[in-house]
């Protein structure tokens, strides 16, 4: 058409990125002005640590402790960090703390608003790929020490069995065919959870398991809390079926963890 007005653009990628800031900031860089960068050491953020999630018979277990750190300082002893995503699958978080609530929050919202929307619910191939992007999308702020990785898991129907997946703080995302750990005690809890998980376990020998990984991770780091019967502090353990998530209950986790002290000669 003669006489139409071509607008200013330079580039194929016109009209890709719908966000005006993105735009300012690609054009106008000298206007949209640059953040400055926070480095981990300017103020003290709380960091969760260790979490784990094997499969056993049923389903897969999520488990964490329930200490969080700022620095050398224990910031908070009762911390949850593993929660029920939605009806079919579980997360557990590691890394800063207040960063990692909200992902969760905003996760749980998205398979929910998802449901809503479609009337269906979203795969846990597609929920896996999901918290991928999110993570992705994290990750200036991984670069500025706000790191978030997660573990999650869940029943996938389609299969007829529980799946774990692991990622890294790029979005990176990996199946794992048996268990995974991750926080600063991890190494410790994989190099227990490799002693003792056997395909096939039971539920309550699965639980016995991940509690025996988080008491090994506790004893070998020091950000890792290990259970405390005098103030009721135990582990969080969600456990996911073809029934749906739901919390283990605290007496069943306590007993699992007596259990495994028991087995030692020790008591809590």
């Amino acid at each position: 058409m003669t006489g139409r007005i071509q607008p200013p653009v330079s580039g194929p990628s016109f009209g890709a990125n719908p966000s005006f800031a993105d735009l300012l900031r690609d054009s106008r860089p000298e206007i949209a002005g640059t953040p400055r960068s926070i480095a981990s050491t300017d103020v003290p953020v709380p960091h969760g640590t260790t979490v784990l999630g094997l499969k056993y018979a049923d389903g897969v277990i999520m488990a964490g402790d329930r200490r969080a750190t700022s620095g050398y300082t224990v910031a908070d002893a009762k911390m949850r960090k593993v929660f029920a995503a939605d009806d079919y699958s579980a997360i557990a978080i590691a890394g800063a703390a207040g960063q990692a609530i909200e992902m969760v929050k905003l996760f749980q919202l998205e398979l929910e608003h998802y449901e809503k929307i479609t009337g269906d619910r979203l795969s846990l191939e597609g929920k896996a790929n999901r918290l991928a992007q999110m993570i992705r999308s994290n990750f200036p702020l991984a670069m500025q020490g706000l790191v978030v990785v997660p573990l999650f898991g869940g029943f996938d129907h389609a299969t007829g069995e529980g799946r774990i997946f692991y990622y890294d703080a790029t979005g990176g995302r990996w199946e794992e065919d048996d268990y995974q750990a991750t926080g600063s005690g991890s190494q410790p809890a994989k190099n227990s959870l490799k002693k003792r998980w056997k395909t096939g376990l039971s539920r309550d020998d699965a639980l016995r398991v991940a509690a025996e990984a988080l008491i090994d991770a506790a004893e070998d780091d020091s950000a890792t809390g290990g259970p405390d019967a005098i103030r009721g502090i135990w582990p969080v353990m969600v456990i996911v079926t073809a029934e749906g998530a739901s919390d283990v209950p605290e007496d069943e986790v306590a007993a699992a963890v007596e259990s495994v002290l028991a087995s030692r000669g020790g008591n809590t």
